[in-house]
């Protein structure tokens, strides 16, 4: 009799693949609704670009099985007779990638390491991948993160003709994230020979901004200097490299710039001023935060004296730093006062000044700024980031009711809370005790499709909490000042009661 074969397991890599092969036809999974089939088939199956500002890191196409499943294949670090490249090649080939779907899969995988070198040479491989140099800029982000310049190294050389300004600045941001500035110098000064980058004025610019954003001005006044011959310096480079001194709180060094640059023939501009202003208010908050007013001032004098007028920013900086050390009021009259230089505030002016207000208990003044900043025309600047800082402020003060006013407000200018929002707000009302209407919101969240934590979660403050009244049934022991005073009261009565009252005499009427 014939023995039947032995029926092999089916792997989890195959059961993966049969699961996109259905994915990619036409019929629709009984397991996937069908306008997530529909995202996916416009996405990666459509043989068109989608633009790449169709989606945002933080969209739902990182929830997408695709991508999910993309980022598990790269973080498989697993021993397999299948190369990265022959499993790509099985599961995704017929796939069409987009710019944003790269990106979350990207964002997905941080522990994938060189395997995502591997994903780039295989999309370069395929026919209907085009190259670009906003894409490159992406991976080099991803490597300079882990501060792998080995991988930034192959990549720059390998596409020559395709890296640009987004793969440069990318190169140079994480270059000087990781803190290696001597390297950008040396990096600026040979990528033209070994990478093909433009090197010009307008490079070096964007190398000395993001060096003194970072407070290594003293590396780029020396790159500056070294190239002064090839590239002259205009007051923009220079008032960055005043900004590089401020951001290190070298006031010192901005000066003697200053003096090297006044000596020079350059005109310093409102940029450089701005910079040193914050940088002595933010000197005297660290040391004596009652001279700030005054060594303020003296800014502003040399800033007078030298023709150049103060500007939006100018009151910014002094708002901001007043509302620092809770100096409230005098913000106000600083913000009421703006007309009679010529400036308006903007909305920076606005946040900073309804955020200090909230944190000063002053929110009915507060609501009034917000009113004044959409009737200003910054309606626009009140987005989702900034009502919950006005949330976070107001639950941190304990005004829970406003709060939820102010939530209102919200939802009533189409923001749209997300999932930090609501649980900031439930953690509040359940710690207030008030339950229902933490349930509520709870319910609401979840008809949103918001994953929010249930109030269950969250514990009553103590403070807040209704104790019951105590009464005790059993008989105080009487104190002594207690007993005397009981004492000095019954001998009273027993003196009175031995005095002869006087009897009631009735008076005849005539």
């Amino acid at each position: 009799m014939k023995m039947p074969r032995p029926i092999t397991p089916i792997t989890p890599f195959q059961l993966r693949t049969l699961f996109l092969r259905h994915l990619s036809t036409t019929s629709t999974p009984p397991h996937l609704p069908k306008p997530l089939l529909s995202l996916s088939k416009t996405l990666f199956l459509s043989p068109t670009k989608t633009p790449f500002s169709l989606f945002s890191t933080s969209s739902p196409l990182q929830q997408h099985p695709l991508t999910l499943s993309l980022s598990a294949e790269l973080n498989n670090h697993s021993s397999s007779s299948i190369s990265l490249p022959q499993r790509l090649d099985l599961s995704y080939s017929h796939l069409h990638f987009t710019p944003a779907f790269i990106l979350s899969t990207l964002n997905l995988s941080p522990n994938a390491g060189r395997s995502i070198l591997g994903f780039f040479k295989w999309l370069s491989s395929t026919s209907n991948f085009h190259l670009t140099d906003q894409l490159v800029s992406y991976f080099v982000h991803y490597f300079g993160r882990r501060k792998d310049f080995k991988a930034v190294n192959e990549l720059l050389q390998g596409n020559r003709g395709v890296v640009g300004d987004h793969t440069l600045a990318a190169c140079v941001d994480r270059l000087v994230r990781a803190g290696r500035p001597t390297q950008v110098v040396s990096f600026f000064n040979t990528m033209e020979k070994d990478y093909g980058f433009v090197r010009n004025l307008d490079s070096l610019k964007l190398v000395v901004a993001i060096l003194c954003e970072h407070g290594f001005a003293s590396y780029a006044e020396k790159l500056v200097k070294s190239l002064a011959n090839e590239f002259f310096p205009d007051e923009y480079v220079c008032d960055l490299l005043v900004k590089g001194w401020c951001v290190d709180y070298k006031l010192d060094e901005a000066k003697r710039l200053v003096g090297e640059m006044n000596r020079g023939g350059f005109e310093i501009g409102a940029v450089a001023y701005n910079a040193m202003l914050d940088c002595v208010c933010k000197l005297c908050r660290e040391k004596d935060p009652f001279r700030l007013q005054s060594e303020a001032e003296n800014v502003l004098v040399e800033m007078d004296v030298a023709g150049v007028p103060r500007n939006a920013e100018t009151f910014n900086v002094l708002i901001s730093n007043l509302c620092k050390i809770r100096k409230t009021e005098d913000a106000m009259s600083l913000f009421q006062r703006m007309g009679e230089w010529g400036c308006n505030p903007n909305e920076t002016t606005f946040l900073v000044m309804i955020k200090s207000l909230y944190q000063a208990a002053r929110v009915g003044e507060g609501d009034e700024m917000i009113d004044r900043m959409k009737s200003s025309g910054f309606g626009n600047a009140l987005h989702k980031k900034a009502y919950y800082e006005f949330l976070t402020i107001l639950c941190g003060i304990e005004r829970i009711d406003h709060s939820m006013s102010v939530f209102a407000k919200m939802k009533e200018d189409g923001c749209k809370p997300g999932t930090k929002t609501y649980n900031l707000l439930i953690k509040k009302l359940r710690a207030h005790g008030k339950s229902d209407k933490a349930n509520a919101l709870f319910k609401e969240a979840e008809s949103n499709g918001i994953l929010a934590i249930p109030p269950s979660a969250y514990k009553v403050d103590p403070r807040y909490v209704k104790k019951p009244a105590v009464t005790n049934k059993e008989k105080k022991r009487e104190t002594l000042p207690e007993k005397m005073a009981r004492k000095r009261r019954t001998l009273k009565k027993i003196r009175l009661s031995f005095v002869k009252k006087p009897k009631k005499t009735s008076t005849r009427a005539y």
